[in-house]
């Protein structure tokens, strides 16, 4: 294993990384003011708030879901639970103990299998949950005379919420992930782009012959 600077994120992982960052803290508080949680908004600002950063989102994640399909990018977020257990074990008792890190970032392998399931988790099941509870939600008066109706409004919206807040906890514990360590040393990678990975051979030999650029030391 050969340990080198690497531009391993590209521009637009950056770009889709901070827009959706930026999109994400834009529902959470639009929609605490939707549920009278903070009184900064009027109701209505923050129900067409939260509705367009909403729709941003949705734009914004289909042409994501493309660059994944068309790069193999896609391959990053393969589970592997062989290593889970050491990341789970680091994360809580390892590391109050100032142990190293059990993993170690590749080229090929940016995430380690814990966030890799964590990732999924919200890619799969809790952003498609806010979608189809907030598109179904938003086109009510399409479905208003059927059945049952404010039953199913109130089952919608009782899901939306719950996959919000579970939202919000990702992101507080991603934040807080960030704080293990040196803050700004988990941070620089997705605004440089850069950071110091471990190579195999064929990491290395791939990006000598086929992607210079990305070598940067």
């Amino acid at each position: 294993m050969a340990e080198r600077k690497v531009k391993i994120f590209t521009r637009f992982e950056r770009f889709w990384h901070w827009t959706q960052a930026l999109l994400i803290v834009t529902l959470m508080f639009s929609g605490l003011g939707v549920h009278g949680l903070h009184h900064m908004l009027y109701f209505g600002q923050a129900v067409t708030i939260h509705t367009i950063a909403a729709l941003c989102l949705i734009a914004l994640w289909v042409f994501a879901i493309f660059w994944h399909l068309t790069t193999g990018t896609w391959r990053h977020y393969v589970p592997d639970i062989g290593g889970l257990w050491p990341i789970i074990r680091y994360y809580a008792y390892g590391v109050f103990k100032c142990e190293d890190h059990p993993y170690h970032k590749g080229f090929w392998r940016k995430h380690n299998p814990l966030q890799v399931l964590a990732y999924l988790g919200l890619k799969l099941v809790l952003f498609p949950t806010m979608w189809i509870t907030g598109i179904t939600y938003l086109t009510y008066e399409f479905w208003q005379s059927t059945p049952n109706a404010s039953a199913k409004l109130e089952l919608v919206a009782s899901l939306h919420l719950i996959a919000g807040y579970m939202i919000v906890s990702f992101v507080l514990i991603h934040v807080y992930l960030l704080t293990v360590g040196h803050f700004f040393e988990h941070v620089r990678p997705m605004i440089s782009g850069v950071d110091t990975i471990d190579l195999t051979p064929e990491e290395e030999a791939y990006l000598e012959t086929s992607e210079p650029h990305r070598l940067k030391g």
